[in-house]
């Protein structure tokens, strides 16, 4: 018998089928139609040393769980998770970077590419015949050439942004909480004052209370009429009302944006303005990288359970011993 079975993981809500089957394979798997804490049964408070999860997992659900040892988030981004409490009941949070940041960094270059040459705008065209009823696309106003890129958040993601981003030949600026002591790029120590710095600013911050609307309208104005704003981190990170007013009244130029403030309601006024260009939220999102971040979710709770530490903690549990 496998060292981990019997020991039961709750998985709240939807998880990727992937990491489903493996966990199923390795625990004892317990699932529960949403992370709330008034749906945790007597059993599952009794057994449950395991979550598994790609949901909210507040202060309530995890105190709920009193033989809980670990959560073990699908996703880099952790904001879901309060992390800062499972801390302090020693709880383990862990996460799925790494294996998913080539795949975002290619999807902010695509999106970027596709905001400033109107390249889904130009395959529509083609598509509804006007190449042939009406000739040629028009010129798109917009072009990477002679911009200068700002990166909010120069982590594993914006690092992979920057180096892609470089290899076109453009200049690169960041704004973090700190300097990172290894990149060549210029960094600047407030964000409005990246924005005044740049005319296409690239978000890759996480979510959470320190960046909440930290793109406002300040820092929209800055950016200036050339400007393009790119979103590949967390719709939380942006004053949704404030980007829609810039991009309807010109203060921007374009926008680019693959997350939402309340996914996947996504306002009827972005969807009109014709210079956004908008995903449903797909930067990680290839059958090879989910199945990874799967993986990882998994390989993080065998870890834990068979070597007393996990493979990717995040910052605010590194401390966490089992």
């Amino acid at each position: 018998m496998s060292e981990t079975q019997g020991t039961a993981i709750l998985v709240p809500g939807r998880l990727h089928p992937h990491a489903l089957e493996r966990i199923d394979a390795e625990f004892e798997l317990l699932t529960l139609e949403q992370a709330d804490a008034t749906l945790v049964t007597e059993e599952m408070a009794a057994k449950v040393r395991g979550i598994a999860s790609m949901t909210v997992v507040d202060a309530a659900f995890i105190d709920a769980l009193p033989n809980l040892e670990i959560i073990a988030n699908f996703g880099v981004g952790y904001d879901a998770v309060d992390a800062t409490h499972a801390a302090r009941r020693g709880v383990m949070v862990t996460n799925t970077p790494d294996v998913l940041t080539d795949e975002v960094a290619d999807t902010a270059v695509g999106l970027l590419l596709n905001t400033v040459r109107e390249l889904p705008r130009a395959e529509a065209w083609l598509r509804e015949g006007r190449w042939v009823s009406e000739g040629a696309y028009p010129f798109s106003r917009g072009s990477l050439r002679g911009r200068t890129v700002g990166i909010f958040g120069m982590g594993r993601i914006g690092r992979a942004i920057a180096q892609r981003l470089a290899a076109f030949g453009l200049p690169i600026a960041y704004h973090n909480r700190r300097p990172v002591d290894d990149v060549p790029y210029a960094y600047h120590d407030t964000l409005l004052g990246l924005a005044s710095a740049v005319d296409t600013l690239i978000c890759v911050a996480p979510g959470g209370e320190e960046t909440s609307k930290a793109i406002n309208e300040a820092v929209l104005k800055a950016l200036g009429a050339n400007g393009v704003f790119v979103n590949i981190g967390r719709g939380s990170t942006v004053d949704e009302a404030a980007l829609i007013r810039a991009l309807e009244d010109g203060a921007i130029f374009a926008a680019g944006l693959d997350v939402f403030e309340d996914e996947p309601n996504v306002p009827e006024a972005l969807l009109a303005v014709e210079n956004a260009s908008l995903l449903p939220h797909v930067g990680s999102a290839s059958v090879a990288t989910r199945q990874g971040m799967a993986d990882l979710v998994a390989d993080n709770l065998v870890s834990w359970f068979v070597k007393g530490q996990p493979i990717t903690p995040v910052p605010e549990t590194a401390s966490v011993t089992r």
